[in-house]
């Protein structure tokens, strides 16, 4: 990763491609983009029984059960607004919103 990049990982391992990986990536890869962002297809992100699993680098924001319908909400709302998306963070990464 260079240093003036944020990247956006979206697992696409054997549990979260079956769960619709590819089209969560296709939608990122779509997606407008703020210019210090770059969509990487990863490895597995140990999450699979959450996934589709989105993470946020550097910044180590987690994202869990992610479709294709949640991207631009984090397009717009965590990485060109700041805020992250509540309802969609992976509740054992981010305890403090959990409920």
């Amino acid at each position: 990763m260079t240093n003036d990049k944020r990247q956006i990982l979206i697992c696409q391992n054997c549990t979260c491609r079956d769960r619709g990986s590819q089209e969560v990536l296709e939608s990122f890869q779509q997606a407008d983009l703020p210019d210090d962002v770059e969509v990487v297809a990863s490895d597995c992100l140990g999450q699979c029984n959450m996934g589709p699993t989105v993470r946020v680098v550097p910044e180590e924001t987690w994202y869990c059960r992610i479709t294709p319908d949640d991207v631009s909400a984090i397009v717009e709302q965590h990485l060109k607004g700041g805020e992250m998306v509540e309802a969609k963070l992976h509740p054992r990464i981010h305890l403090r919103f959990s409920f």
